[in-house]
């Protein structure tokens, strides 16, 4: 095979090999937060980044030990987010302004603002801890235990548990597979079997939207239990779901998935699509695979969305 002959075979193989473009303007579509957890298997730094006008604007690290499981940035500028073995509040200067350390032996991955003095935790261990904390005096004022399948193994817990805009809290059981709803006591009052929820949201319609972690889903049902829409590991073509995380319903009726890389070794994350946005008839018009400014998909918060974070109004 001469010299042109090869250079034509690699040009050619090179084709064959690239990945297909993705719908939307990759970092161009939305401005958002993102953060994400376990990024090179705790080898380097956890970042959690900012993202306008197309490119990265603000990062923030912490230790490779910790990892991001929440993040959210309020209407005043600062972002709370978990890290494992705390919960911070951080501001656009990077200048910690609150902090909660994890009880021995805990885990915490939830941190959901309910308005700008008060954060709502899960402590994953023994016990399970539902709290909301007062930042400005340092009081707990709300404390519920939740059951778990097993108390020795906190990092299996919980991921994402939810106020709802009705003041019950709506808890992924990932251990024990299932969604509840309890109400301010701590009384069970609505449960659904999901195979390790990762996440649970109360839609505006009522119904419940809900991120299988292991199973790669996205599932809403009814009050009833019934499913009303879903997505598979492999229904959307060309871009199957992992492990899904966070997942939010948008103003326009979207949902955002945050597609994380779970279950695949370190060499094949790049393959992985971090963020899919799909309308209600299953159509991607956003899909983001960015390994170069990105790392795994966690927690994402569009910043183009209408409504004040910690009043919940971005659950839609």
């Amino acid at each position: 095979m001469g010299p042109r002959n090869v250079l034509l075979f690699c040009l050619v193989t090179t084709l064959l090999q690239a990945q297909p473009p993705l719908p939307g303007n990759g970092l161009n579509q939305h401005p958002f937060l993102y953060c994400g957890e376990m990024q090179d298997k705790g080898k380097t730094d956890q970042k959690m980044v900012i993202v306008r006008n197309g490119k990265v604007d603000w990062t923030y690290s912490i230790p490779a030990k910790e990892e991001y499981g929440d993040c959210t940035r309020l209407s005043n500028g600062n972002i709370v987010f978990s890290r494992r073995l705390r919960v911070s509040e951080v501001t656009p200067e990077k200048t910690i302004v609150w902090n909660y350390e994890a009880a021995l032996n805990s885990e915490i991955h939830t941190a959901q603002p309910i308005d700008l003095d008060r954060v709502l935790i899960m402590q994953n261990g023994d016990p399970a801890l539902l709290m909301i904390l007062n930042k400005t005096n340092g009081r707990i004022e709300k404390e519920l235990r939740l059951p778990v399948r097993r108390k020795d193994n906190p990092h299996g817990q919980f991921r994402h548990v939810r106020m709802t805009t009705a003041g019950t809290f709506l808890v992924a059981h990932m251990d024990l597979g299932k969604v509840v709803e309890y109400d301010g006591d701590g009384k069970e009052i609505w449960s659904i079997a999901a195979p390790s929820a990762w996440a649970a949201i109360r839609l505006k319609n009522g119904n419940t939207l809900i991120s299988g972690n292991q199973h790669g889903y996205v599932r809403e049902v009814n009050t009833k239990g019934e499913t009303v829409w879903e997505i598979n590991k492999n229904d959307l073509p060309g871009i199957p779901l992992y492990s899904v995380q966070e997942v939010s319903r948008l103003a326009n009726g979207n949902t955002l998935i945050n597609n994380w890389a779970g279950g695949l070794p370190q060499e094949k994350w790049s393959e992985v699509v971090q963020l899919i946005e799909v309308t209600p008839d299953k159509k991607v018009v956003w899909a983001l695979r960015d390994w170069q400014n990105l790392g795994p998909a966690t927690s994402t918060q569009l910043l183009d969305e209408p409504g004040v974070p910690e009043k919940g109004e971005l659950q839609r």
